[in-house]
């Protein structure tokens, strides 16, 4: 309604990039080494999907909620289990996240703004990464943007019921993304305080029962766990002490702050720092390559991407996974420019470029999420100052304070909590960032035309921002070095033409202005385009870590190890990505243990989430995986898994040759975890299975022949038959 002619096409254009961005090579997307075994899981019984089961058999739960990956399984269950199966819910969270996030800044400054955020929103490289991603930030994104929408709508009016929907909205997004959904409470609240037309005793009142609303959808799931008999429910990964609410708690949300002091050592959680890890890189160590023997998750928190308001330390890269292809930046068909890195130093992610408080300000965050740092800053404060003196309820105030009381809760956040190289984080930074470029523009550009000193915000606003772009750009020299020229001769351009041309300067004002205004906008929006198109770039494509093009910083060429196609190569903290086939030796090792199990619940048990992976994403197999994802997880205890093979339910026990995952994590010669004395508890006890029983002429490995995988022996347990 008003609409001009123009908004409409241009909105169908933004939105078909979108698409065709998000969802390109979707038809060669891998499988995400970790949360695809849950969606396997999940597609095997409603039990799994509910609880978010990483094992069919349903023996534990992913160290994160599972909601994330309820749309994937739902489109699992329709498509069939396929890897873009699995991308395509991401694809479609990405493009509504978009249209809603035009109609909020619509709503709020009209549609040339809408206009303008929407497409800086495409173009900002993370969310282009974000999109294609099996991670929990998609949906997250869409619900908080979906709780702003109706925020907006209930402090127009001081309704009630638009109001409490955006708590359904944000509790269904801490299904997501747990306590980080909650992040976005500080910027909703804000805005019905100051602007809706209500006296404060009823706006107070509709906030509390919003927050009773919002509340009981967030802890839905972790109360049905809590209230489930612990034999009747899978164990609930990340915790000591079987809890979802440990595992939300602190697990996913205190672990994430040891930097500023914070301990989860009482709250019943695997600990983020037991067994070296660290709280700055991708779960372990301080450069972010995880645990010291690279075998494949580390010694931190072993949480995967998720968040109590803060980035997860992260499962940082190693060496690869269970019948996994390629590990981090090695997707098969995936050119890597020389010098590429991973993991932690400088020039990749995870290193001391991405700790500590100016962490956001760092090339390899900044240069996905952060070109308009400058634009949307100064939008802010002229949104703010200048609509001082407007009565409380001035929509345009709001709406500043809406965007900017998000972008800076979110930057403090993510400034305290531990990075690594989760870029996919930065998506809900992306957002505001967006809304803020698109509104300032149009407010700055009336100023403008206005005349007067505020006439001169705009050149600066786009002398700052196109230097601040020249800048990151310039950190990356082995890619498009002619891109920091162009972007400095573009912003000099924008910046001469709005000076010659503003008010009662020159008689051909009008045109020069605009001129200036399209200037302005390519020289601001240059830059991440450069970085968000190499989408269709073999070579700079979009990793599973939410990052598209490159990242290595000045002196080096590297990247962060990207991946060809969605999905990504680093996955859940850095893991690889699996075809999710299996090897010939694997295929014989799972035809032999089936035909022998006999009337054992499980086809075998294995030390590792990593070794039961393959064999639960090719064929859905009831593998008990030992120890959950850090190998910390007394899951199960040495005398519940002796009753196990006492009774029949487990026959057969796959072992690497090492100690297994827990010797990663402080277990190595003492058996300190359970999975490292369940391991030497079978060395013991049980029978070795030589590989020429399965017809094979070597072990199985937890990794690809060439990988520096580590061989694994088949032992058969119980009475002999």
């Amino acid at each position: 309604m008003g609409q001009p002619a123009y908004a409409r096409p241009a909105l169908l254009v933004i939105t078909v990039l979108a698409a065709v961005l998000y969802a390109w090579g979707i038809n060669h997307s891998h499988y995400h080494t970790f949360y695809a075994n849950a969606v396997r899981s999940m597609t095997e019984s409603w039990k799994a999907f509910f609880y978010g089961s990483f094992d069919p058999g349903n023996s534990i739960t992913l160290d994160k909620l599972p909601g994330f990956l309820w749309p994937q399984a739902v489109s699992a269950r329709i498509f069939g289990f396929h890897p873009w199966a699995l991308t395509l819910p991401q694809v479609m969270e990405g493009v509504a996240s978009l249209l809603v996030l035009y109609r909020v800044v619509r709503r709020w400054a009209g549609d040339n703004a809408a206009l303008i955020a929407s497409g800086t929103f495409l173009l900002t490289p993370v969310s282009v990464g974000l999109f294609r991603t099996a991670v929990e930030d998609p949906l997250f994104t869409l619900c908080v943007l979906l709780a702003a929408e109706a925020t907006q709508r209930a402090a127009e009016a001081g309704r009630l019921r638009p109001l409490v929907m955006a708590g359904v909205w944000v509790g269904i997004g801490f299904q997501s993304k747990m306590l980080e959904a909650w992040a976005v409470l500080p910027a909703l609240a804000v805005v019905y305080l100051i602007s809706a037309p209500v006296p404060l005793r009823k706006r107070l009142v509709h906030l509390g029962l919003s927050a009773v609303v919002m509340t009981a959808v967030s802890a839905s799931w972790m109360v049905a766990v809590a209230l489930t008999p612990a034999k009747d429910r899978p164990y609930v990964d990340g915790t000591t002490n079987n809890s979802a609410f440990s595992m939300v708690v602190g697990y996913n949300f205190l672990n994430r702050f040891s930097s500023v002091g914070i301990s989860a050592a009482s709250t019943g959680s695997i600990s983020a720092t037991r067994g070296g890890g660290g709280h700055g890189g991708s779960h372990g160590g301080a450069d972010g390559s995880g645990a010291a023997n690279g075998a494949g998750t580390s010694a931190g928190a072993g949480a995967s991407p998720s968040h109590g308001g803060a980035p997860h330390l992260g499962h940082a890269s190693g060496s690869g996974t269970a019948g996994t292809p390629p590990h981090a930046g090695q997707q098969t068909g995936a050119a890597q420019p020389p010098g590429r890195t991973h993991g932690g130093g400088p020039g990749g992610f995870g290193g001391s470029g991405q700790d500590g408080w100016s962490k956001m300000f760092g090339p390899a965050l900044a240069s996905q999420t952060g070109w308009l740092y400058p634009f949307a800053a100064i939008a802010l404060v002229c949104g703010l100052l200048w609509r001082r003196g407007r009565p409380r309820t001035d929509r345009i105030r709001a709406g500043f304070a809406l965007w900017g009381t998000w972008l800076t809760t979110y930057f403090l956040v993510f400034s305290a909590g531990s990075v690594g190289g989760h870029t996919y984080y930065m998506g809900v930074i992306a957002v505001p960032l967006a809304a803020l470029t698109g509104a300032g523009v149009t407010l700055l550009w009336r100023a403008y035309r206005a005349g007067g000193r505020r006439a001169w915000v705009l050149p600066g606003a786009v002398a700052a921002t196109a230097a601040w772009g020249a800048f990151l750009a310039r950190e990356f020299p082995s890619f498009l070095p002619w891109l920091a020229p162009a972007v400095g001769v573009l912003g000099l351009a924008a910046v001469v033409l709005l000076v010659l041309a503003r008010p009662g300067h020159t008689r051909h004002g009008g045109r020069l202005a605009l001129a200036g205004l399209a200037a302005s906008l390519a020289a601001v929006l240059l830059a991440p385009s450069a970085w968000a198109v190499q989408v269709f770039n073999p070579a700079y494509g979009s990793s599973g870590m939410g990052a598209v093009g490159p990242s290595g910083m000045r002196g080096g060429h590297g990247g962060h190890g990207s991946a060809k196609w969605p999905g990504g190569a680093h996955g859940k903290g850095g893991f690889g990505e699996s075809s999710g086939q299996l090897t010939s030796v694997q295929r014989k090792l799972l035809a032999y243990t089936t035909a022998h199990r006999g009337s054992a619940e499980y086809v075998f048990a294995t030390n590792g989430w990593n070794n039961a992976s393959p064999y639960i994403l090719a064929k859905g197999t009831q593998v008990l995986p030992l120890g959950g994802f850090s190998g910390q997880v007394p899951s199960p205890t040495q005398d519940q898994f002796r009753q196990l093979v006492n009774s029949g339910k487990v026959r057969y026990v796959l072992l690497g040759e090492g100690r297994g995952m827990g010797a990663m994590f402080g277990g190595g010669g003492g058996g300190t975890t359970s999975a490292t004395r369940i391991t030497d508890w079978v060395r013991s006890h049980c029978t070795r299975v030589p590989a020429s029983a399965y017809g094979g002429t070597r072990s199985p490995t937890t990794a690809p022949a060439g990988e520096g995988g580590t061989a694994q022996t088949l032992y058969r347990c119980g009475p002999a038959r």
